[in-house]
């Protein structure tokens, strides 16, 4: 707090406050004066004036009051009535100065206390807070204090001790209100304050003071519970479980001792491992279930579960319902249950990262098969096996660089996750290739009209910006129409559009792109290549996209058509196994599946080495050919760039580059 200069009145405040224990023991030096009837009328009169709002008239009456009769028993009154009136109207210095009269005047008064609590009430406004908690402290040590007014006093000093930061004495504050309110509701309150005031307020060093200190009551199981769940997060497992069995030594068959429990039986289950069980996280049920089965059938495939080349790998799955807590709990039973070596999935965004952090703060290793951006970066015990942003882009921008020529390059894209994602990977990934961007626009996610967005792209929007160029146009027009026509009205095409690019990428679905590309072509933007994301390999982009899809260029790792694919020992084995063709998430599962498998049975019976092996593991021989391990944990695998040639997804045919 800053030192200011203080005006007198705070300086006899400081006098009294030093002196305060002689004021509240000294023995007074006369009792008061026995107020006559008219005294005791006036008064009756002053609290009808302030019953009905009469501040004014009340206080003049009181003024005269202390003023001509200070020493009788109703002067003491009087003050605490002008102390109140002062209140009210925010007037706190001269409140103050009324009810501290009482305490200082060398007539006994009984309602002392009282008038040290309205003094302290009145400097807490004045954010005089030290001098608050010493009037407070003082008056708790008076032997005739209510139990009402120690009540208020408590609930001044929590309000006072939580705006200076004193956390510990707010929680004691907050617990003698918790334990002697005489409001059943109240009193509830105030517990459910005191244990909120624990678990979100308190210091890591305040917590070790409530948790060492019986003195803090019921709130110091809290307060070991919150020590050892930090511990636990902190992946200090030995220090928590210490904090968590005196959790539930302190709090035996309540609601805190179940949560100790669940935590220590995940500490115990880091030190059980079934070598060959796995476990997996997968949608089966509600809209992702589909591809949750598909995965699944692939992942039961390459650890062996069925097919032609069976192993002693077991697998433990959960549906994780397409929730992340449902996702997460899922994790903790695969482990707590299982006790699995290794986990894998999930599918989507959503779960991907409560499947990941729970499986890492675990120590379990896990291979997720999600597109999540920075899925890796959770921890060092996780994985990922699936086909990013990042490598699409980087293998797109690599075709129309290096293979078809292009420099120039614009972006057309929605205004979503998606598009913003892509639009900016491929952004950085052309320019550090040394090519250029010339243009980018987005677009709203439901747009259906692209016209838009694609004259804002190519210059025709706004007329005004080739004012000088529109005139001359609109005058040739003019002389045509003299002989062609009789249009009276210009057309809105006159504007000829500056295509300064030689690829345009929409990182969006068929449906939009099938929209797009008439339009382009309606706008005269031609012999330009569109490159898209792997979401464009699908027989709609085709069936929908018609003639102005030809040529359009775009990667996947997987080519259903391709005849090396469809020849391939996975092929074979999944198709006379599950009697249907995989694909891509069945690859992507037997991929993680076999990967998992080759390494336990190989010795590998513990997480932490299995864990190291996996990121060891610099290329693995995959579904769809040689897989490569990066240092960011991510599994790369080759990508093919598909092309529609005559109405069907092919692999793009490139030219060869002439040896030097």
């Amino acid at each position: 707090m800053k030192i200011a200069c203080r005006p007198v009145f705070w300086i006899l405040l400081l006098a009294c406050g030093l002196g305060l224990s002689s004021c509240i023991s000294a023995p007074k030096k006369k009792p008061p004066t026995k107020a006559g009837a008219p005294l005791q009328d006036t008064m009756s009169k002053v609290e009808i004036d302030m019953a009905a709002g009469a501040h004014d008239r009340a206080m003049n009456k009181l003024k005269k009051l202390v003023k001509d009769h200070p020493d009788t028993d109703v002067a003491d009154d009087a003050y605490m009535a002008m102390g109140e009136i002062y209140y009210q109207k925010r007037d706190y210095r001269n409140s103050y100065d009324s009810y501290i009269s009482v305490v200082n005047s060398d007539v006994f008064s009984p309602r002392e206390a009282d008038a040290l609590v309205g003094a302290a009430k009145a400097l807490a406004k004045t954010g005089s807070y030290d001098e608050v908690l010493s009037l407070t402290n003082k008056c708790l040590k008076m032997s005739d204090l209510s139990p009402q007014t120690r009540l208020e006093i408590y609930r001044l000093r929590f309000q006072v001790l939580t705006a200076v930061g004193d956390r510990i004495d707010a929680l004691r504050s907050i617990i003698y209100l918790s334990e002697n309110e005489t409001n059943p509701n109240e009193r509830e309150v105030f517990k459910n304050r005191a244990i909120d005031y624990v678990e979100s307020h308190l210091s890591d060093q305040d917590l070790e003071i409530v948790a060492g200190d019986s003195k803090f009551g019921f709130v110091r199981s809290y307060a070991v519970l919150r020590i050892g769940t930090l511990l636990f997060e902190q992946r200090d497992f030995w220090k928590a479980r210490d904090f968590l069995l005196e959790t539930v030594s302190l709090a035996p068959e309540t609601e805190l001792s179940e949560k100790a429990n669940h935590l220590l039986e995940q500490i115990e289950a880091r030190r059980k491992v079934e070598p060959y069980t796995v476990g997996a996280v997968l949608p089966l049920s509600g809209k992702a279930s589909n591809f949750g089965y598909k995965t699944l059938r692939g992942i039961q495939l390459g650890l062996g579960i069925y097919g032609p080349h069976a192993s002693k790998v077991k697998l433990a799955v959960i549906d994780s319902e397409g929730n992340p807590d449902s996702a997460r709990r899922a994790v903790e039973r695969l482990v707590t249950e299982d006790h699995v070596i290794s986990i894998i999935g999930s599918l989507s965004s959503k779960t991907a990262v409560a499947v990941a952090s729970k499986a890492d703060e675990l120590g379990v290793p896990s291979i997720a098969l999600s597109q999540k951006a920075g899925i890796t970066d959770i921890g060092p015990t996780v994985f990922r096996n699936s086909l990013t942003s990042e490598m699409q882009v980087r293998q797109l921008a690599k075709v129309a660089i290096e293979d078809l020529g292009h420099k120039r390059f614009a972006i057309l894209y929605p205004n979503d996750p998606y598009g913003v994602e892509y639009a900016n990977l491929f952004w950085d990934e052309v320019l550090a290739r040394g090519g250029q961007v010339v243009g980018a626009q987005p677009y709203n996610p439901k747009e259906t009209d692209f016209s838009g967005p694609i004259q804002r792209l190519v210059g025709t929007f706004y007329l005004e910006d080739r004012a000088e160029e529109y005139r001359y146009h609109l005058r040739e027009w003019q002389k045509k129409v003299k002989t062609v026509s009789g249009r009276t009205l210009p057309p809105t095409d006159l504007l000829p559009p500056i295509i300064e690019f030689d690829a345009l990428f929409i990182p969006d679905g068929a449906v939009a792109v099938s929209q797009i590309a008439p339009m382009l072509a309606f706008q005269e933007v031609n012999k330009v290549h569109l490159l898209g994301t792997n979401i464009w390999n699908t027989s709609e982009l085709v069936a929908k996209g018609e003639r102005f899809v030809e040529g359009s260029v775009f990667v996947d790792a997987f080519f259903s058509n391709d005849s090396r694919f469809r020849q391939s020992a996975f092929f074979r084995d999944f198709q006379k196994t599950f009697k249907e063709e995989p694909g891509l998430f069945e690859a992507q599962g037997y991929d993680a599946g076999l990967m998992v498998r080759e390494l336990i049975e190989r010795g590998q019976n513990t997480r932490v080495g299995l864990a190291e092996s996996l990121a060891e593991a610099k290329t693995f021989k995959g579904s769809l050919g040689t897989l490569y391990m990066n240092a960011s944990r991510e599994i790369e695998r080759p990508l093919t760039a598909l092309t529609v040639d005559k109405g069907q997804i092919t692999p793009l045919k490139l030219a060869k580059k002439p040896t030097k």
